[in-house]
Protein backbone atom coordinates (compact mmCIF):
# COMPACT_ATOMS: atom_id res chain seq x y z
CA UNK A 1 0.00 0.00 0.00
CA UNK A 2 1.43 3.73 -0.60
CA UNK A 3 2.71 5.74 2.20
CA UNK A 4 1.51 9.32 3.38
CA UNK A 5 3.20 10.72 6.18
CA UNK A 6 1.70 13.63 7.76
CA UNK A 7 4.02 15.34 9.79
CA UNK A 8 1.94 17.72 12.58
CA UNK A 9 -1.66 16.84 13.81
CA UNK A 10 -3.31 20.47 14.06
CA UNK A 11 -6.56 20.53 12.18
CA UNK A 12 -4.71 21.09 8.38
CA UNK A 13 -2.77 18.00 9.31
CA UNK A 14 -5.43 15.88 10.95
CA UNK A 15 -7.63 16.96 7.79
CA UNK A 16 -4.91 16.00 5.36
CA UNK A 17 -4.23 12.73 7.31
CA UNK A 18 -8.22 11.75 7.45
CA UNK A 19 -8.85 12.63 3.36
CA UNK A 20 -5.27 10.62 2.46
CA UNK A 21 -6.47 7.39 4.62
CA UNK A 22 -10.34 7.55 2.63
CA UNK A 23 -8.01 7.76 -0.09
CA UNK A 24 -6.63 4.36 -0.07
CA UNK A 25 -2.96 5.63 1.85
CA UNK A 26 -1.46 3.89 4.54
CA UNK A 27 -0.79 6.99 6.99
CA UNK A 28 0.86 8.01 9.93
CA UNK A 29 0.88 11.22 11.50
CA UNK A 30 4.35 11.97 13.37
CA UNK A 31 3.86 14.80 16.25
CA UNK A 32 6.31 16.47 18.21
CA UNK A 33 3.89 17.16 21.60
CA UNK A 34 3.15 14.05 24.03
CA UNK A 35 -0.68 14.94 22.68
CA UNK A 36 -2.08 15.35 19.58
CA UNK A 37 -4.21 18.06 17.92
CA UNK A 38 -1.99 20.77 17.62
CA UNK A 39 -3.92 24.11 17.77
CA UNK A 40 -6.99 22.30 18.94
CA UNK A 41 -6.23 20.58 22.43
CA UNK A 42 -7.59 20.69 25.53
CA UNK A 43 -5.93 20.53 28.39
CA UNK A 44 -6.05 21.06 32.25
CA UNK A 45 -3.78 23.61 32.32
CA UNK A 46 -4.53 25.02 36.05
CA UNK A 47 -6.44 22.84 38.85
CA UNK A 48 -8.08 19.51 38.67
CA UNK A 49 -11.78 19.94 36.77
CA UNK A 50 -10.95 23.30 34.96
CA UNK A 51 -10.72 22.25 30.87
CA UNK A 52 -8.61 25.28 29.02
CA UNK A 53 -8.19 25.41 25.32
CA UNK A 54 -4.24 25.45 24.74
CA UNK A 55 -4.49 27.64 21.25
CA UNK A 56 -7.59 27.95 19.73
CA UNK A 57 -11.44 28.19 21.74
CA UNK A 58 -13.91 29.60 19.25
CA UNK A 59 -14.32 28.46 15.29
CA UNK A 60 -16.04 30.74 13.07
CA UNK A 61 -15.01 29.04 10.29
CA UNK A 62 -15.25 25.27 11.66
CA UNK A 63 -18.85 25.18 10.97
CA UNK A 64 -19.01 26.54 7.24
CA UNK A 65 -15.81 24.89 6.09
CA UNK A 66 -15.96 23.30 2.90
CA UNK A 67 -13.95 20.02 4.02
CA UNK A 68 -15.75 19.82 7.69
CA UNK A 69 -19.16 20.20 5.87
CA UNK A 70 -18.27 17.38 4.07
CA UNK A 71 -16.66 15.10 7.31
CA UNK A 72 -19.82 16.31 9.12
CA UNK A 73 -18.32 17.54 11.84
CA UNK A 74 -21.70 19.30 12.88
CA UNK A 75 -22.84 16.10 13.58
CA UNK A 76 -20.22 14.23 15.07
CA UNK A 77 -19.44 16.38 18.05
CA UNK A 78 -21.91 18.48 20.13
CA UNK A 79 -21.69 22.79 19.40
CA UNK A 80 -22.46 25.39 21.18
CA UNK A 81 -23.99 27.81 18.95
CA UNK A 82 -24.06 31.78 20.81
CA UNK A 83 -26.75 34.18 19.96
CA UNK A 84 -23.87 36.55 20.88
CA UNK A 85 -21.00 36.11 18.77
CA UNK A 86 -18.75 38.49 20.36
CA UNK A 87 -19.09 42.01 22.77
CA UNK A 88 -16.77 44.97 22.77
CA UNK A 89 -17.10 46.58 26.57
CA UNK A 90 -16.71 50.29 26.53
CA UNK A 91 -15.76 52.42 30.19
CA UNK A 92 -19.01 53.28 32.40
CA UNK A 93 -20.69 49.91 32.13
CA UNK A 94 -21.09 50.52 27.98
CA UNK A 95 -20.52 47.61 25.49
CA UNK A 96 -21.89 46.68 21.69
CA UNK A 97 -22.72 43.31 20.97
CA UNK A 98 -22.43 41.42 17.37
CA UNK A 99 -25.77 39.76 17.95
CA UNK A 100 -26.30 36.42 15.42
CA UNK A 101 -29.46 38.36 14.41
CA UNK A 102 -27.85 41.01 12.44
CA UNK A 103 -31.58 43.02 12.87
CA UNK A 104 -30.94 43.07 16.57
CA UNK A 105 -27.16 44.03 16.02
CA UNK A 106 -28.12 46.96 14.19
CA UNK A 107 -31.19 48.22 16.51
CA UNK A 108 -28.91 48.46 19.07
CA UNK A 109 -26.45 50.48 17.53
CA UNK A 110 -28.90 53.28 17.14
CA UNK A 111 -28.02 55.52 14.27
CA UNK A 112 -25.23 53.22 13.22
CA UNK A 113 -27.02 50.18 12.55
CA UNK A 114 -28.03 51.30 8.66
CA UNK A 115 -24.38 51.73 8.17
CA UNK A 116 -23.79 48.32 10.03
CA UNK A 117 -26.43 46.59 7.96
CA UNK A 118 -24.88 48.29 4.36
CA UNK A 119 -21.49 46.93 5.56
CA UNK A 120 -21.96 43.05 6.88
CA UNK A 121 -25.50 42.01 5.47
CA UNK A 122 -24.63 41.54 2.08
CA UNK A 123 -21.58 39.27 3.26
CA UNK A 124 -23.53 37.62 5.18
CA UNK A 125 -25.99 36.82 2.73
CA UNK A 126 -23.42 35.95 0.85
CA UNK A 127 -21.29 33.95 3.11
CA UNK A 128 -20.65 31.08 0.24
CA UNK A 129 -19.26 33.26 -2.13
CA UNK A 130 -17.25 35.17 0.53
CA UNK A 131 -15.81 31.79 1.71
CA UNK A 132 -14.93 30.71 -1.56
CA UNK A 133 -12.96 33.81 -2.30
CA UNK A 134 -11.56 33.81 1.30
CA UNK A 135 -10.88 30.14 1.29
CA UNK A 136 -8.48 29.50 -1.46
CA UNK A 137 -5.39 30.81 -3.03
CA UNK A 138 -5.89 34.48 -4.77
CA UNK A 139 -4.70 33.74 -7.92
CA UNK A 140 -7.77 32.35 -9.40
CA UNK A 141 -10.96 33.15 -10.63
CA UNK A 142 -14.03 32.93 -7.75
CA UNK A 143 -17.25 31.12 -8.40
CA UNK A 144 -19.26 34.24 -7.20
CA UNK A 145 -17.51 37.42 -8.20
CA UNK A 146 -20.22 39.49 -7.37
CA UNK A 147 -19.59 38.21 -3.55
CA UNK A 148 -15.74 38.74 -3.86
CA UNK A 149 -16.01 42.11 -5.06
CA UNK A 150 -18.40 43.26 -2.50
CA UNK A 151 -16.15 41.95 0.06
CA UNK A 152 -13.23 43.65 -1.53
CA UNK A 153 -15.16 46.80 -1.66
CA UNK A 154 -15.91 46.52 1.85
CA UNK A 155 -12.19 45.93 2.89
CA UNK A 156 -10.94 49.15 1.09
CA UNK A 157 -13.24 51.21 3.42
CA UNK A 158 -12.35 49.47 6.47
CA UNK A 159 -9.05 48.94 5.83
CA UNK A 160 -8.37 53.12 4.56
CA UNK A 161 -8.91 55.54 7.12
CA UNK A 162 -12.15 55.89 5.22
CA UNK A 163 -13.37 53.97 7.40
CA UNK A 164 -13.51 56.41 9.93
CA UNK A 165 -15.96 57.85 8.85
CA UNK A 166 -18.38 54.82 8.27
CA UNK A 167 -19.64 55.00 11.79
CA UNK A 168 -20.68 58.23 14.48
CA UNK A 169 -21.07 56.60 17.60
CA UNK A 170 -17.83 55.15 19.94
CA UNK A 171 -19.90 51.81 20.27
CA UNK A 172 -20.08 50.63 16.39
CA UNK A 173 -16.13 52.02 16.09
CA UNK A 174 -15.48 49.81 18.77
CA UNK A 175 -17.32 46.82 17.54
CA UNK A 176 -15.73 46.44 14.48
CA UNK A 177 -12.17 47.44 15.51
CA UNK A 178 -12.31 44.93 17.93
CA UNK A 179 -12.71 42.15 15.25
CA UNK A 180 -10.47 44.29 12.77
CA UNK A 181 -7.80 43.56 15.40
CA UNK A 182 -7.68 39.71 15.26
CA UNK A 183 -5.06 40.12 12.69
CA UNK A 184 -2.42 40.79 14.46
CA UNK A 185 -1.22 43.57 11.71
CA UNK A 186 -1.36 47.57 12.33
CA UNK A 187 -4.63 49.17 12.01
CA UNK A 188 -5.85 50.28 9.52
CA UNK A 189 -4.41 47.96 7.14
CA UNK A 190 -6.44 46.10 4.01
CA UNK A 191 -5.09 42.36 5.59
CA UNK A 192 -6.78 43.48 8.52
CA UNK A 193 -9.93 44.52 7.40
CA UNK A 194 -10.23 41.48 4.99
CA UNK A 195 -9.32 38.90 8.33
CA UNK A 196 -11.64 40.91 9.99
CA UNK A 197 -14.87 41.22 7.87
CA UNK A 198 -14.47 37.73 7.03
CA UNK A 199 -14.92 37.32 10.82
CA UNK A 200 -17.54 39.87 11.39
CA UNK A 201 -19.68 38.15 7.90
CA UNK A 202 -19.56 35.08 9.73
CA UNK A 203 -20.79 36.20 13.09
CA UNK A 204 -23.70 36.97 11.64
CA UNK A 205 -24.24 33.53 9.49
CA UNK A 206 -26.33 30.80 10.59
CA UNK A 207 -23.39 29.30 12.69
CA UNK A 208 -21.97 32.20 14.38
CA UNK A 209 -19.00 32.08 16.18
CA UNK A 210 -19.36 28.26 16.98
CA UNK A 211 -17.23 26.24 19.41
CA UNK A 212 -17.25 22.68 20.78
CA UNK A 213 -18.77 21.44 23.83
CA UNK A 214 -15.95 20.23 26.33
CA UNK A 215 -13.49 22.00 24.27
CA UNK A 216 -11.47 22.34 20.89
CA UNK A 217 -9.67 18.65 21.92
CA UNK A 218 -13.04 17.43 20.60
CA UNK A 219 -12.43 18.54 16.85
CA UNK A 220 -9.02 17.02 16.81
CA UNK A 221 -10.75 13.74 18.67
CA UNK A 222 -13.12 13.32 15.87
CA UNK A 223 -10.30 13.59 13.42
CA UNK A 224 -8.31 10.98 15.12
CA UNK A 225 -11.34 8.65 14.97
CA UNK A 226 -11.81 8.84 11.40
CA UNK A 227 -8.22 8.17 10.68
CA UNK A 228 -8.06 5.32 13.15
CA UNK A 229 -11.05 3.92 11.47
CA UNK A 230 -9.48 4.25 8.32
CA UNK A 231 -6.56 2.44 9.02
CA UNK A 232 -4.27 5.55 9.93
CA UNK A 233 -2.38 5.96 12.98
CA UNK A 234 -0.68 9.08 15.28
CA UNK A 235 2.69 8.50 16.54
CA UNK A 236 2.67 11.57 19.75
CA UNK A 237 6.35 12.70 20.91
CA UNK A 238 8.07 12.40 17.27
CA UNK A 239 9.67 15.69 17.20
CA UNK A 240 10.73 16.07 13.25
CA UNK A 241 13.57 18.22 12.99
CA UNK A 242 15.61 17.25 9.54
CA UNK A 243 13.69 15.79 6.41
CA UNK A 244 16.87 14.46 5.50
CA UNK A 245 17.25 11.27 7.99
CA UNK A 246 13.27 10.78 8.24
CA UNK A 247 12.36 7.78 6.82
CA UNK A 248 8.53 8.75 5.00
CA UNK A 249 8.95 6.02 2.02
CA UNK A 250 9.81 6.56 -1.60
CA UNK A 251 8.69 9.13 -3.58
CA UNK A 252 9.25 7.52 -7.05
CA UNK A 253 6.76 4.36 -5.74
CA UNK A 254 4.30 7.34 -4.83
CA UNK A 255 4.53 7.89 -1.35
CA UNK A 256 3.95 11.38 0.33
CA UNK A 257 4.83 13.54 2.54
CA UNK A 258 2.86 16.51 3.79
CA UNK A 259 4.16 19.34 6.39
CA UNK A 260 1.51 20.60 8.43
CA UNK A 261 4.53 22.90 10.18
CA UNK A 262 6.21 26.01 9.37
CA UNK A 263 7.43 25.87 5.69
CA UNK A 264 11.17 26.05 7.32
CA UNK A 265 10.79 22.49 7.74
CA UNK A 266 10.97 21.53 4.06
CA UNK A 267 14.03 23.56 3.65
CA UNK A 268 16.17 20.17 5.19
CA UNK A 269 15.40 18.40 2.38
CA UNK A 270 18.37 17.18 0.73
CA UNK A 271 17.05 18.04 -2.57
CA UNK A 272 15.70 21.72 -2.12
CA UNK A 273 16.09 23.69 -5.10
CA UNK A 274 18.13 27.16 -3.99
CA UNK A 275 15.06 29.08 -5.71
CA UNK A 276 12.13 27.62 -3.47
CA UNK A 277 14.85 27.94 -0.50
CA UNK A 278 15.02 31.38 -1.15
CA UNK A 279 11.78 32.13 -1.68
CA UNK A 280 10.81 30.39 1.70
CA UNK A 281 13.41 32.35 3.47
CA UNK A 282 12.13 35.55 2.81
CA UNK A 283 8.55 34.10 4.54
CA UNK A 284 8.00 36.61 6.99
CA UNK A 285 6.87 35.40 10.80
CA UNK A 286 4.43 38.24 12.21
CA UNK A 287 3.82 39.89 15.91
CA UNK A 288 3.31 37.12 18.36
CA UNK A 289 0.38 35.96 21.27
CA UNK A 290 0.95 35.94 24.72
CA UNK A 291 -2.03 34.03 26.47
CA UNK A 292 -3.12 33.40 29.92
CA UNK A 293 -5.84 30.58 30.77
CA UNK A 294 -7.87 31.49 34.07
CA UNK A 295 -8.95 29.06 36.62
CA UNK A 296 -12.28 31.36 38.36
CA UNK A 297 -14.31 31.40 41.60
CA UNK A 298 -17.06 32.45 39.35
CA UNK A 299 -18.10 33.94 35.67
CA UNK A 300 -16.23 37.28 35.49
CA UNK A 301 -18.35 40.25 37.26
CA UNK A 302 -18.70 42.43 33.84
CA UNK A 303 -20.15 45.51 34.32
CA UNK A 304 -22.53 45.33 31.38
CA UNK A 305 -24.62 42.46 31.80
CA UNK A 306 -24.60 41.74 27.84
CA UNK A 307 -21.07 40.52 27.94
CA UNK A 308 -21.66 37.69 29.94
CA UNK A 309 -24.16 36.46 26.86
CA UNK A 310 -21.25 36.50 24.75
CA UNK A 311 -18.42 33.87 24.96
CA UNK A 312 -16.13 35.84 22.92
CA UNK A 313 -15.35 39.22 24.54
CA UNK A 314 -12.62 42.06 22.77
CA UNK A 315 -11.35 44.20 25.32
CA UNK A 316 -9.57 47.38 24.45
CA UNK A 317 -11.84 50.11 24.94
CA UNK A 318 -12.37 52.74 21.77
CA UNK A 319 -11.37 52.11 18.34
CA UNK A 320 -8.76 54.96 19.23
CA UNK A 321 -7.62 52.90 21.75
CA UNK A 322 -7.31 49.26 20.34
CA UNK A 323 -5.42 51.02 16.85
CA UNK A 324 -2.92 52.75 19.36
CA UNK A 325 -2.44 49.54 21.15
CA UNK A 326 -1.93 47.08 17.90
CA UNK A 327 0.15 49.73 16.22
CA UNK A 328 2.12 49.63 19.50
CA UNK A 329 2.75 46.30 18.94
CA UNK A 330 3.75 47.08 15.26
CA UNK A 331 6.39 49.16 16.35
CA UNK A 332 8.03 46.37 18.77
CA UNK A 333 6.51 48.18 21.95
CA UNK A 334 4.15 46.75 24.12
CA UNK A 335 1.06 48.44 25.16
CA UNK A 336 -0.08 49.35 28.92
CA UNK A 337 -3.15 49.11 27.40
CA UNK A 338 -3.50 46.55 25.34
CA UNK A 339 -5.98 44.74 23.34
CA UNK A 340 -7.08 41.61 24.91
CA UNK A 341 -8.95 38.80 23.09
CA UNK A 342 -10.85 36.93 25.63
CA UNK A 343 -13.09 33.86 25.49
CA UNK A 344 -15.59 32.48 28.38
CA UNK A 345 -16.49 29.55 27.12
CA UNK A 346 -17.98 27.87 30.97
CA UNK A 347 -20.90 31.07 30.60
CA UNK A 348 -22.71 28.06 28.13
CA UNK A 349 -20.91 25.40 28.10
CA UNK A 350 -20.74 23.99 31.50
CA UNK A 351 -18.89 20.98 31.43
CA UNK A 352 -15.20 23.54 31.40
CA UNK A 353 -15.26 24.21 34.99
CA UNK A 354 -16.55 22.49 38.18
CA UNK A 355 -20.09 23.33 39.39
CA UNK A 356 -20.19 27.19 39.92
CA UNK A 357 -16.13 27.93 38.39
CA UNK A 358 -15.52 28.87 35.52
CA UNK A 359 -12.64 29.16 32.51
CA UNK A 360 -11.42 32.08 31.26
CA UNK A 361 -8.74 31.87 28.11
CA UNK A 362 -7.30 35.20 27.21
CA UNK A 363 -4.22 36.67 24.78
CA UNK A 364 -3.18 39.91 24.22
CA UNK A 365 -0.86 40.87 20.72
CA UNK A 366 2.92 41.31 21.98
CA UNK A 367 6.26 41.61 19.37
CA UNK A 368 8.08 38.76 17.68
CA UNK A 369 9.55 36.63 20.42
CA UNK A 370 8.53 38.93 23.30
CA UNK A 371 9.56 37.28 27.04
CA UNK A 372 6.57 39.16 28.97
CA UNK A 373 4.33 37.47 30.90
CA UNK A 374 1.04 38.46 30.21
CA UNK A 375 -0.53 37.80 33.69
CA UNK A 376 -0.78 41.42 35.08
CA UNK A 377 -1.03 43.11 31.85
CA UNK A 378 -4.23 41.09 30.93
CA UNK A 379 -5.77 40.96 34.31
CA UNK A 380 -5.78 45.24 34.60
CA UNK A 381 -7.60 45.46 31.16
CA UNK A 382 -9.98 42.92 32.69
CA UNK A 383 -10.78 44.54 35.53
CA UNK A 384 -10.96 47.99 34.03
CA UNK A 385 -14.90 46.15 32.51
CA UNK A 386 -15.04 43.31 35.43
CA UNK A 387 -14.47 45.39 38.33
CA UNK A 388 -13.60 42.45 40.93
CA UNK A 389 -12.27 40.18 38.81
CA UNK A 390 -9.18 40.07 40.50
CA UNK A 391 -10.79 38.69 43.58
CA UNK A 392 -11.97 35.58 41.78
CA UNK A 393 -8.97 34.10 40.17
CA UNK A 394 -8.10 30.43 41.88
CA UNK A 395 -5.02 29.84 39.60
CA UNK A 396 -3.70 31.48 36.05
CA UNK A 397 -1.40 29.79 33.52
CA UNK A 398 0.86 32.19 31.28
CA UNK A 399 2.82 31.38 28.30
CA UNK A 400 4.85 34.10 27.43
CA UNK A 401 5.39 34.42 23.43
CA UNK A 402 9.05 33.29 23.67
CA UNK A 403 7.81 30.05 24.83
CA UNK A 404 4.95 29.41 22.14
CA UNK A 405 7.66 27.90 19.42
CA UNK A 406 8.70 25.63 21.80
CA UNK A 407 5.28 24.02 22.85
CA UNK A 408 4.65 23.90 18.92
CA UNK A 409 7.63 24.36 16.40
CA UNK A 410 5.03 25.79 14.01
CA UNK A 411 4.55 28.56 16.02
CA UNK A 412 7.69 31.01 14.57
CA UNK A 413 8.40 33.18 17.52
CA UNK A 414 4.79 33.14 19.19
CA UNK A 415 2.95 33.95 15.98
CA UNK A 416 0.03 31.75 16.41
CA UNK A 417 -0.91 32.83 12.49
CA UNK A 418 1.27 30.93 10.46
CA UNK A 419 2.92 33.94 8.82
CA UNK A 420 3.11 37.84 9.26
CA UNK A 421 -0.70 38.45 7.58
CA UNK A 422 -0.04 41.42 5.19
CA UNK A 423 -1.75 41.71 2.12
CA UNK A 424 1.10 40.58 -0.29
CA UNK A 425 1.84 37.31 2.10
CA UNK A 426 -2.02 36.28 1.38
CA UNK A 427 -0.58 36.09 -2.20
CA UNK A 428 2.45 34.87 -1.29
CA UNK A 429 2.05 32.29 1.64
CA UNK A 430 4.65 30.85 1.35
CA UNK A 431 5.32 31.55 -2.48
CA UNK A 432 3.49 32.45 -5.34
CA UNK A 433 1.71 30.08 -6.93
CA UNK A 434 -1.69 28.68 -8.01
CA UNK A 435 -1.01 25.69 -6.54
CA UNK A 436 1.35 26.56 -3.04
CA UNK A 437 0.96 23.33 -1.64
CA UNK A 438 2.81 21.59 -3.79
CA UNK A 439 7.08 21.68 -3.57
CA UNK A 440 9.62 21.34 -5.90
CA UNK A 441 10.84 17.73 -4.17
CA UNK A 442 8.59 15.11 -5.08
CA UNK A 443 5.68 13.93 -3.08
CA UNK A 444 6.54 16.81 -0.47
CA UNK A 445 3.65 19.15 0.17
CA UNK A 446 2.87 21.83 2.49
CA UNK A 447 -0.16 21.80 4.64
CA UNK A 448 -0.36 24.32 7.27
CA UNK A 449 -1.55 27.45 7.88
CA UNK A 450 1.31 29.39 6.11
CA UNK A 451 -0.84 27.77 2.87
CA UNK A 452 -4.06 29.32 2.51
CA UNK A 453 -6.75 29.61 3.11
CA UNK A 454 -3.91 31.10 6.46
CA UNK A 455 -4.87 30.96 9.65
CA UNK A 456 -8.28 29.31 11.15
CA UNK A 457 -9.63 26.25 12.03
CA UNK A 458 -10.96 24.97 8.68
CA UNK A 459 -9.18 21.83 7.78
CA UNK A 460 -8.91 23.66 4.48
CA UNK A 461 -4.80 24.50 3.96
CA UNK A 462 -4.78 20.13 4.51
CA UNK A 463 -7.13 19.30 2.39
CA UNK A 464 -5.97 21.35 -0.49
CA UNK A 465 -2.62 19.67 0.40
CA UNK A 466 -4.31 16.18 0.26
CA UNK A 467 -6.40 16.76 -2.82
CA UNK A 468 -2.98 18.77 -4.97
CA UNK A 469 -1.28 15.16 -4.12
CA UNK A 470 -4.02 13.35 -5.23
CA UNK A 471 -4.18 15.16 -8.21
CA UNK A 472 -0.46 14.90 -8.80
CA UNK A 473 -0.56 11.58 -8.45
CA UNK A 474 -2.89 10.33 -11.43
CA UNK A 475 -5.78 10.06 -8.86
CA UNK A 476 -8.16 13.10 -8.52
CA UNK A 477 -10.54 13.27 -5.61
CA UNK A 478 -13.55 15.44 -4.78
CA UNK A 479 -14.82 15.78 -1.13
CA UNK A 480 -18.09 14.12 -2.48
CA UNK A 481 -15.60 11.21 -3.32
CA UNK A 482 -14.13 10.66 -0.07
CA UNK A 483 -17.17 11.32 2.05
Amino acid sequence: MTRATVVGSGPNGLAAAVALARAGYDVTVLEAAKTFGGGIRTAQLTLHGFRHDVCSAVHPAALTSEFFRAFGLHERIGWVVPDASYAQPLDGGRAAVAWRDIDRTAAELGPDGRAWLAMLRPLARHIEGVLDFTGNQLLRVPQDPRAALRFGLRALEAGTRLGHRTFRTAEADALLSGVLAHANTPLPSLASAAAGLMLAALAHAPGGWAYPIGGAQAIADALAADLHAHGGRIETGHRVRDLATLDWGDPAAGDLLLLDTSPRLALTHPDVPERYARAVRGYRYGHAAAKVDFALEGPVPWANPDVHRSPTVHLGGTRAEVEASENTVARGEVSDRPYVLAVQPSVLDPSRAPAGKAVLWAYMHVPHGSRLDPTEHITRQIERFAPGFRDRILATHAVPASRREAENPAEIGGDVLGGDFTLWQAVRRPVVSTAPWRTPMKGVYLASSATPPGPGVNGMAGWHAARTALRDAGEPARLTDLF
